[in-house]
């Protein structure tokens, strides 16, 4: 696992670096509107960009551009989501979107030559002997984990981590997948944010059968799980977000949902199910995106703050032609934060 205690600031190869100094920021953020200031409601987005490289995907640098003109066009209106968490963020111009959109910290995932920290069980070595060339699995990590945490607020703390090497099944082992946390200091609140942004194997895309993929999953799932437990600090609110590729397989939902239960002291809700189960109508893009159950924002309060979700915004769905500009939907969730005025027992 790896650690920095400073900020990481303006995009670029710094970002895969470590941490530049505090105090310094992008260049193009002057260019663009200050941060609305805090009014007690966090706004996060999800978004599964697609960046991927040629000849893999065609066409993704022109989308990659306007997701980032969207995304400078909402700052200026002041409706720019506070943190936005992104997947498959692998092309330079994925990378430079939080740079590109005026955000004034990033946090980077885990690259292409990190490795997970621990020694593989008997287990482990039998999974890992069930790997396949043809599948992509013995080819080695060509490509980073693909994640980034933009934030308007401060980050003042950073952990990352990639999952085990035989934690992954198919093509989804050309990436070296894992997760990031951003400590957020959100001005006016008692407490911090834990932020977490994470992609778990998909399942046909991976190429692998469902029984390897499924394990594979499992394993993620299960270091997800270790990583949260081990770094979140039970004082500050809880967002565990990303592409989850969980979908409607019971073998799949029976996984993540009972685990997020034990990341937190308090309880562990998903932004979308808390929408529609407090009476709240979803629009089609957020209905849809709820109904294919794969980009989820899990969250739970902390000891000195309560997390609340208010409603659910889609600035990356279907345009008027039908077309999006990837294949998954990015919404906000919208949570309200508050001060907890006495420490409850958990």
């Amino acid at each position: 696992m790896h650690q920095w205690n400073s900020v990481v600031l303006g995009g670029g190869l710094a970002l895969l670096l470590g941490a530049l100094l505090p105090g310094q920021q992008s260049a193009i953020a002057p260019l663009l509107p200050a941060p609305a200031p805090f009014d007690g409601t966090l706004s996060v987005l999800t978004y599964n960009v697609k960046g991927l490289p040629w000849p893999v995907a065609l066409g993704r640098a022109s989308a990659i551009a306007k997701i980032a003109g969207r995304l400078r066009a909402l700052r200026r209106a002041s409706r720019a989501p506070q943190i936005v968490v992104l997947q498959e963020a692998f092309t330079a111009e994925a990378q430079e979107l939080g740079t590109a959109a005026g955000y004034r910290y990033v946090a980077a995932g885990p690259d292409a030559g990190e490795a997970a920290d621990g020694t593989p069980s008997r287990a482990d070595r039998m999974f890992a002997a069930g790997a396949r060339w043809w599948r992509g699995e013995t080819e080695g990590r060509l490509v980073g984990s693909g994640l980034r945490i933009l934030s308007d607020y401060p980050v003042v703390a950073v952990h990352r981590t990639a999952f085990p090497a035989t934690a992954c099944a198919g093509l989804d082992c050309l990436a070296n997948k894992g997760v990031v946390m951003a400590t957020i200091a959100v001005p006016g609140s008692p407490a911090a944010v834990d932020v977490f942004d994470t992609h778990l194997n998909s399942r046909r895309a991976s190429r692998a059968d469902d029984q390897r993929s499924t394990v594979a999953y499992r394993r993620q799932v299960a270091a997800l799980t270790r990583f949260v437990r081990a770094n979140h600090d039970p004082r500050h609110a809880l967002i565990v977000a990303g592409d989850f590729n969980m979908g409607w397989p019971t073998a799949r939902r029976t996984t993540p949902l009972p685990e997020a239960r034990t990341w937190s002291h308090f309880p562990v809700d998903v932004a979308l199910d808390a929408v529609v189960r407090n009476g709240r109508a979803l629009d089609g893009d957020a209905a849809y995106s709820h109904r294919r159950a794969k980009d989820l924002q899990f969250f739970a309060g902390g000891e000195r703050s309560k997390l609340e979700v208010v409603g659910v915004d889609v600035p990356f769905g279907r345009d008027g032609d039908g077309q999006k500009l990837s294949d998954h939907v990015g919404y906000v969730a919208r949570f309200r934060l508050t001060y907890r005025a006495s420490g409850p027992t958990p």
